[in-house]
């Protein structure tokens, strides 16, 4: 077995609303930053082990679809390195 991280970053799917996204455009327009958009995201690193990268790959990937994303507003990526 090897070391991996798993690294899975979920998003909102596009046009899904995103208040905390928009709040947060706002204060930093406020600020004088110019942006053309902003969207939040949640990212959870998973230490694991398994024999290959894409084993990992497939259990991160399982529990995204499983707990960390709603796959109905939800996209997500799934990352996997050696540790």
């Amino acid at each position: 077995m090897t070391a991996y991280t798993a690294t899975v970053t979920v998003r909102l799917k596009h046009g899904v609303l995103d208040p905390e996204a928009e709040t947060t455009k706002q204060a930093l327009e406020r600020l004088g930053f110019e942006l053309d958009s902003l969207r939040s995201a949640d990212r959870f690193e998973i230490d694991l082990e398994a024999d290959s990268s894409e084993a990992a790959r497939e259990r991160a990937d399982e529990m995204a679809e499983r707990l960390l994303a709603n796959p109905t507003i939800h996209d997500y990526d799934v990352e996997v390195d050696e540790r």
